[in-house]
């Protein structure tokens, strides 16, 4: 197998941790991909990964010996589990099972794996795949939100599509191609290379009854754009999105969620691990006072419907003590600056992206033009396709925001946390 010379992976030494799951088929190509890249590639193997398959599969493609057993006399004779983890620049875990993700959330380390998990000061990689709803259970998601407060543990998907036990939804392991890119991503000096970018996109829902909602007409396409822009320079991604018809980046972390209720109370269990946070999402102003039990019969000629104002996602973030770099949009269809401006002021944020909307404009067109304002000075990005927009505004939140922030300010409230 020819190898391919100066790429980012070329000559680093990656873990691969193979769990038991029907996904673990998809990590031998992953070991060949990797060996491509030049990396040097170790597999350790939990012993429910073997019942799906054999060690000799991963021994033919990486040129080594898979790991498995905690306590082997001949690997401890030469390479230990200690030695194994300083020899680690990354781990990678795909597939990551729930079983696992949840031993490496409360610091368990009966295996090998996980073991390394807590000997290794390498950043580690989950690639999540697991049914749908195993994925979407409440504990599994407990578990995810206790790792994606660590700084140096990082996910990759899952996916979502057709499982292999019929189901339809996220849980897929990401391909081999999209975890090459995850990898390759914590090599690589990129604008926000070691910067969590948490996202708002898409709209909200508030029911009305059964059957009706209120709701608006964003298509989540500027957010979705901005996540995959902040993902390209490196960033780790977590992205909180409504209702849309989109498929979200595989190396994002997502959490779909429905209502500005859901989307508040998510985003401020998230936002401790954020060092950026950009609010595209359009989220309702008002909801319902209560949702019907049964559906509303048409018997009135008029009916009223009482509101009650939903909490201020943007303003909840920027009023933290600890902020993350805070970004709001704006979606205006008059009097584009003022209102921006205003908004800039009264929520306290660092930078305000501003765009008018209607007659084709903004709302589930594919192009857009922003005016971004900050404190002091605004710049116009002209009309363009929304991911050469969100491409520029990445790029204008490093330069002009995170580089005024020393390292230190960006990482203290993760190290205080840390050292808690």
């Amino acid at each position: 197998m020819s190898v391919l010379n100066n790429t980012v992976l070329s000559n680093k030494n990656i873990i691969l941790g193979v769990c038991g799951g029907i996904a673990a088929y998809k990590s031998a190509e992953l070991v060949r991909l990797l060996i491509k890249q030049g990396a040097k590639v170790q597999v350790v193997m939990t012993q429910a990964a073997e019942e799906f398959v054999a060690p000799l599969t991963f021994q033919a493609l990486s040129g080594t010996a898979v790991r498995s057993e905690l306590f082997d006399r001949d690997a401890e004779n030469g390479m230990g589990h200690i030695e194994l983890a300083r020899w680690a620049d990354l781990i990678l875990i795909a597939p990551a099972t729930a079983n696992t993700l949840a031993k490496i959330a409360h610091g368990m380390a009966d295996n090998l794996l996980t073991n390394l998990c807590l000997a290794s000061q390498a950043p580690v990689l989950l690639a999540p795949a697991m049914n749908q709803q195993m994925w979407r259970h409440s504990a599994t998601q407990a578990n995810i939100e206790i790792l994606s407060r660590r700084q140096a543990v990082f996910f990759c998907g899952p996916a979502e599509g057709e499982q292999a036990c019929g189901d339809v939804g996220p849980g897929r392991m990401a391909e081999p191609e999209v975890l090459i890119d995850c990898c390759e991503g914590h090599f690589s000096a990129g604008l926000l290379t070691g910067k969590c970018v948490l996202i708002t996109a898409g709209p909200t829902i508030e029911d009305i009854d059964p059957v009706r909602y209120m709701s608006n007409r964003s298509s989540g396409k500027m957010g979705y754009a901005i996540a995959q822009a902040a993902l390209d320079e490196g960033a780790q991604v977590i992205l909180v999105s409504g209702p849309v018809s989109l498929t979200a980046p595989e190396q994002a972390q997502t959490h779909y969620v429905r209502s500005a209720l859901e989307m508040h109370d998510t985003v401020l269990q998230l936002v401790d691990s954020a060092d950026v946070f950009i609010a595209t999402a359009a989220v309702a102003d008002y909801r319902p006072v209560q949702k019907v039990a049964q559906k509303i019969k048409k018997n009135a000629d008029n009916l009223t419907i009482e509101l009650v104002k939903n909490p201020d996602i943007l303003s909840a973030v920027a009023a933290l003590p600890d902020k993350p770099v805070t970004i709001g949009f704006a979606a205006e269809t008059n009097d584009l600056e003022k209102y921006a401006i205003d908004k800039l002021q009264r929520k306290n944020l660092d930078m305000i992206a501003a765009n008018l909307v209607g007659d084709g404009e903004g709302f589930e067109a594919d192009n857009n033009e922003l005016t971004l304002f900050l404190p002091n000075t605004s710049k116009k990005l002209p009309f363009a396709s929304k991911k050469q927009l969100a491409k520029q505004l990445i790029e204008e939140i490093a330069r002009s925001l995170l580089n005024k922030v020393s390292q230190h300010e960006l990482c203290s409230k993760k190290n205080r946390k840390n050292n808690d």
